[in-house]
């Protein structure tokens, strides 16, 4: 009798693609649908790479150029090329964003011409109803003593309390070292992509939050978010899902809420108070500063009242010939 053959096994998804596709996920909301339609592409584009010999971390614009100039023949229409282009660009970002590449090869091509998307906001009320509402969950499973509850309600308060209190990239949250919760200093020393280092200021709240976060979930993790995951610590998807549930015990759309949009909460936030863009380009660890300049809409406002509440010609009382009176 003829032995079956075992089934081969699946290709294993390179590691780029699992961390883009997990971005996605976690901090975009992208449905399922959306997630296998970038990874068609992305597979497109390293079995492009493959066969053409080409490194992943030695691509350069031209290599790209030849990419997108391959796809007409294989008869791709104009707007499926556009679309895998637009992929290939958001991917490349994202590993030159997160630290994974020295470089972004595609921001010299010329894409798709689509005005700049403004980051989703939540205003201060908002985040100040978000906050409380996970403040108040805590207290409460503190109260009826029920240690599982409190373990997650008092991680998802110092989780909150730290995002909109540093402005950190999900991924230096959620591996912060247990130690940054028992420094005596105000501030955390970050390292960000490409393995640059930043000072980020700590509220009194956020300490307050992180030392019963530690009081709840003893151990000796050297993580300050432990979890039974591959790395260690908590995942992006999983905080993700669990902050998706705070923003509807706190009466927040769902889909209005992720970790990236209380980053971008905490830099406009900044900006709206008077910070200047340029040290808001540090706390967020910008390397560049037209990566912090999508937020000047914020400072566009700021100006406009500005001008409005404190410019001596802007609805002043008018003197004897029409001109404002200047008192001596």
């Amino acid at each position: 009798m003829r032995r079956a053959r075992p089934p081969e096994p699946e290709p294993r998804t390179p590691p780029e693609i699992a961390a883009y596709l997990d971005m996605l996920a976690a901090e975009r909301g992208a449905a399922k649908n959306t997630l296998e339609a970038y990874r068609r592409d992305l597979d497109d584009y390293f079995g492009y790479l493959a066969d053409e010999g080409l490194d992943l971390a030695e691509i350069e614009a031209a290599g790209l150029r030849a990419y997108v100039a391959s796809l007409e023949p294989r008869g791709l229409k104009p707007a499926s090329a556009a679309r895998r282009l637009s992929c290939i660009r958001g991917f490349h970002k994202f590993l030159y964003a997160e630290g994974m590449a020295e470089s972004d090869p595609s921001a010299p091509l010329a894409g798709p011409r689509r005005g700049r998307t403004l980051p989703k906001v939540l205003s201060v009320a908002e985040v100040d109803r978000l906050l409380a509402v996970a403040r108040a969950q805590a207290d409460a499973a503190d109260a009826a003593e029920a240690k599982g509850p409190a373990r997650r309600a008092r991680r998802m308060l110092c989780l909150l309390e730290l995002l909109y209190a540093t402005g950190l990239r999900v991924s230096e949250l959620i591996a912060l070292p247990r130690s940054a919760a028992s420094t005596r200093e105000r501030y955390l020393v970050v390292r960000g992509k490409g393995g640059r280092e930043r000072l980020v200021p700590l509220t009194e709240l956020a300490r307050d939050a992180m030392r019963g976060h530690l009081a709840a979930s003893p151990g000796e993790s050297p993580w300050l978010f432990p979890a039974d995951s591959e790395s260690g610590h908590l995942t992006r998807q999983a905080f993700a899902r669990d902050l998706k549930a705070a923003a509807e015990a706190a009466g927040l759309r769902a889909d209005k809420v992720s970790p990236h949009v209380l980053r971008h909460a905490f830099a406009s936030h900044l900006l709206h108070n008077g910070a200047d863009l340029r040290i808001v380009q540090e706390l967020l660890g910008h390397a560049d500063i037209s990566t912090t300049q999508i937020y000047t809409h914020v400072l566009d406002d700021r100006l406009k009242s500005m001008v409005r509440d404190l410019h001596p010609l802007m609805d002043g009382p008018a003197g004897p010939e029409g001109s404002p009176e200047v008192q001596p």
